[in-house]
C-alpha cells in the first residue's frame, strides 16, 4: 500500500468534510435536513463536478466508509432497549409486521412488474429484475432511528404512540439488516446464475448462525473498553477499531474461503455489529456510557459517511433518475399507509391513529444508505444507478417525513413544546401579577437591583395608595390580552393570586407565550405538581423560610445546591406516573451521567436507595444534576 497517496487522499477528503459541514449548517437555516447539504457537498467535490474527490480515492477511502457503517450499526442497535418497550410490545409487534409485510411484498412485486419502465433494469433478464426488487424492497423497509430521535427530543414527545414509533423504528431496522442477509445472498446467486437448491440454504443458514454467534463474541468485546480506566476519547476509539475490526474479519473470511474451498463465505458485518451493540445494550451495565460515546461519535461519522456517499454519485445520474425516485417514493409512501391501518386495525389501538399511524415511519438515513452503498460495490453493471434511486428517495424523506412526525406528535397531544420564546428587548423587566403588600414590596426589591416592574390585577378594586409602580387594573387573562402586555420585554412573571387564577395564567403563558421564568406563590401543597409541570418556579410560603434555615443548620452544601449556589447545578423532584417504568431498578433506568438519585419517597417513607431498588408507580424521586440533563429526562417520567 502507498501510504504517502492515502495520506494524501486523506487529508484532502479532510478539508472537503470541514466544508461539507460548514455548508450543511447553511442548508439546515433553510429547513433542509443536514445530510442534504453533506451530500451534495459530496457530489460537488465527486469526479462529476469538480473532480476534489477521485474514483481512485473512493477505493483508497472505502475504509472511512466501512467504520461510518459499523458505527451506525452500533447505534441501531444501542437504540433497541427492550426495558422501554415492554408496554407497547403488542402495538410495536403488529405495527412492524404489517409495515414489513406491506411495505416489502408490495413494492417487490410492483417494481418487478414495472421494471421496463426503469431504465436500467430494462435490458435487464428476469432473474437480475427479481434480484433488484426484493433489493429495493429490502431498502424501502428501513426506517430512521436517529431520526425519530431527534424530532422526539425536539418535541419533547412521550405517550403510548410515541413508544410504539419508537420501538417499531428500531426493531424494523434490526430486522431489515436481517432480512437484507439473506435477499443479498439470494440477489447475488440470481445475479450470477448459482444454483439456489438445498445446499445453498444451507450454506445460507449456517453463514446467518455463525454471524449471530460473532455478534454475540463482538458484544462481550465491546465490553472491554469500559472495563479500563481511561477518558472517553480512547474508549470511542476502541469502540471505532472493534467496529472496523468487524469489517475486515469479514473480508478476510470471504477471502481464505474462496482460496481454500473455492467458496464465498459472506458474513454481514452490519449484521453482526447490530447484534453486538443490542447485546451490550441490553445485557451489560455500560449501556449508558456505551450510547454516550455514540453520540459524541455519531456527527463525525455521519459528516463522513455521508459526503463519501455523495462523492461516489454522479450528478448527471441522478438528474436522470429523478422522476423514477418520484414515483418510488410515493408507492413506498402507499403501502406504510396501507400497512399503518392494518398495525392500528390488528392490535386495537385508538381511531385516531388509523390513517396518521404511517406518518412516522417515512424518514430514512444512515441504515438504508449503508445497505445501498454495499450493493453498488457489489453489482457494478447496475448498482451506482440503484444506489443514486435510493439516495434521491432518501432526501425527498428526510424533507418530509420529520415535519409529518412532528405533525402528528402534536396530533396525538403527545408533544409537550414550549410556546416560542419572543427575543426580549430588555434583560431586566418583570410583571406581577396581584397587588398587595408582598407584590408591592417585592416590586421595590426588583427596582432597588434595577428591574423595571409592572403591577397586574384583575380586578380595579386597589388601594394605590403609596404605589408608584404602573399598575394594570381590572385585566382579563385572555390570549388577546396577554398579546397586549409586550411579553417581548419580559423576562420574568410572578403570580401572586389564589391558585385557580395562576394556573390559568401559567398554562396560558407556557402555551401561548413561552416566558422563560415564572414564579408562582403556591397556596395548597395539593397543586405543586401541575404548577411543576408547566416549568414554574414555585415558593410555598408556609414552610419555605423554616425548611431553609434547617437545611442550612444540617446541610450547608445541600441548601446551597438547592438555592441554585452551585452553579450549573439543580435538583428536581418527579413523581413516577410512567408504567413503564415501574417495576425497573435503578441501574437499569437510562439516566445522563451527570444524574444523582438522591432520594425515593414512596408513601411517606424515604427510602435508602442503591442500584437494585425497585420503581414503583407513585414513587417521588429527588434527582440532582445539570440543568440541561434535568431538562431532558423530567419528561420522560410522566406519561
Amino acid at each position: 500500500m502507498d501510504f504517502k497517496l492515502l495520506s494524501i487522499y486523506i487529508i484532502g477528503f479532510l478539508i472537503v468534510a470541514i466544508a461539507a459541514n460548514q455548508i450543511a449548517k447553511i442548508f439546515q437555516k433553510i429547513k433542509l435536513p443536514l445530510i442534504t447539504g453533506f451530500i451534495i457537498t459530496g457530489i460537488i467535490a465527486g469526479s462529476s463536478l469538480l473532480n476534489f474527490i477521485t474514483p481512485q480515492a473512493l477505493v483508497k477511502l472505502n475504509f472511512l466508509n466501512e467504520i461510518a457503517l459499523s458505527i451506525i450499526a452500533f447505534s441501531a442497535g444501542a437504540e433497541l432497549y427492550l426495558d422501554d418497550l415492554r408496554s407497547r410490545l403488542k402495538s410495536i409487534k403488529w405495527m412492524t409486521i404489517s409495515q414489513f409485510v406491506f411495505t416489502f411484498t408490495l413494492t417487490g412485486f410492483i417494481v418487478f412488474f414495472f421494471a421496463n419502465t426503469i431504465p436500467f433494469m430494462a435490458e435487464l433478464n428476469t432473474a437480475s429484475k427479481i434480484a433488484v426488487a426484493i433489493l429495493f424492497a429490502t431498502i424501502f423497509v428501513a426506517r430512521s432511528p436517529s431520526s425519530a430521535i431527534a424530532v422526539i427530543n425536539e418535541m419533547r414527545a412521550n405517550g403510548p404512540f410515541t413508544k410504539t414509533v419508537m420501538g417499531v423504528t428500531v426493531t424494523i431496522d434490526v430486522l431489515v439488516i436481517i432480512i437484507f442477509a439473506i435477499t443479498f445472498s439470494i440477489a447475488k446467486a440470481l445475479v450470477n446464475g448459482d444454483d439456489m437448491g438445498i445446499v445453498f440454504l444451507e450454506i445460507l443458514a449456517a453463514e446467518l448462525i455463525v454471524s449471530f454467534v460473532l455478534g454475540y463474541l463482538v458484544g462481550k468485546l465491546l465490553e472491554i473498553p469500559f472495563l479500563l480506566r481511561a477518558n472517553i476519547k480512547i474508549k470511542g476509539f476502541f469502540i471505532i477499531a472493534i467496529g472496523y475490526g468487524v469489517y475486515f474479519l469479514t473480508h478476510l473470511v470471504k477471502e481464505l474461503s474462496i482460496e481454500w474451498y473455492h467458496h464465498e463465505i459472506i458474513l454481514e458485518p452490519l449484521l453482526i455489529a447490530i447484534i453486538g451493540s443490542f447485546m451490550l445494550t441490553n445485557y451489560s451495565k455500560h449501556r449508558i456510557e456505551f450510547r454516550e460515546i455514540l453520540e459524541k461519535i455519531s456527527p463525525t461519522i455521519y459528516i463522513i459517511f455521508f459526503t463519501l456517499v455523495g462523492a461516489s454519485l454522479s450528478f448527471q445520474t441522478l438528474i436522470h433518475v429523478f422522476g423514477i425516485a418520484i414515483a418510488l417514493f410515493f408507492l413506498r409512501l402507499v403501502t406504510m399507509f396501507l400497512g399503518g391501518i392494518f398495525g392500528v386495525i390488528a392490535v386495537n389501538d385508538p381511531k385516531k391513529y388509523t390513517f396518521i399511524a404511517w406518518m412516522p415511519y417515512l424518514t430514512q438515513a444512515g441504515v438504508a444508505l449503508g445497505l445501498a452503498t454495499i450493493i453498488s460495490n457489489e453489482f457494478p453493471v447496475w448498482g451506482h444507478e440503484f444506489e443514486t434511486i435510493i439516495i434521491a428517495i432518501i432526501v425527498i424523506n428526510q424533507l418530509i417525513g420529520p415535519p409529518l412526525f412532528k405533525w402528528t406528535l402534536n396530533y396525538v397531544r403527545e408533544s409537550h413544546i414550549r410556546a416560542k420564546m419572543e427575543p426580549l428587548q430588555s434583560t431586566r423587566d418583570a410583571l406581577i401579577f396581584g397587588v398587595e403588600s408582598q407584590s408591592i414590596a417585592l416590586a421595590h426589591q426588583l427596582q432597588k437591583n434595577k428591574w423595571n416592574v409592572r403591577l397586574v390585577s384583575l380586578d380595579d378594586i386597589i388601594n394605590e395608595h403609596h404605589c408608584e409602580f404602573e399598575i394594570i387594573k381590572d385585566f382579563i387573562p385572555t390570549v388577546q390580552n396577554f398579546k397586549k402586555l409586550n411579553f417581548d420585554k419580559t423576562e420574568a412573571v410572578v403570580l401572586m393570586l389564589d391558585d385557580e387564577k395562576n394556573y390559568r395564567i401559567s398554562e396560558m403563558i407556557y402555551e401561548h407565550i413561552g416566558i422563560k421564568d415564572v414564579i408562582v406563590r403556591l397556596n395548597n401543597r395539593e397543586n405543586f405538581e401541575k404548577f411543576y409541570k408547566l416549568g414554574a418556579l414555585i415558593i410555598e410560603p408556609a414552610t419555605a423560610m423554616v425548611s431553609l434555615l434547617d437545611h442550612f443548620v444540617r446541610s450547608p452544601n445541600a441548601a446551597s445546591l438547592l438555592l441554585g449556589m452551585d452553579q450549573g447545578q439543580d435538583t428536581m423532584d418527579i413523581k413516577i406516573k410512567d408504567k413503564d417504568i415501574h417495576g425497573l431498578r435503578i441501574r437499569e433506568l437510562r439516566l445522563p451521567t451527570d444524574i444523582i438519585i438522591l432520594s425515593i419517597k414512596r408513601n411517606g417513607n424515604l427510602l435508602m436507595t442503591h442500584g437494585y431498588t425497585r420503581l414503583r408507580l407513585g414513587d417521588e424521586i429527588t434527582l440532582v444534576g445539570s440543568h440541561k440533563s434535568l431538562e431532558d429526562i423530567k419528561f420522560k417520567f410522566d406519561t
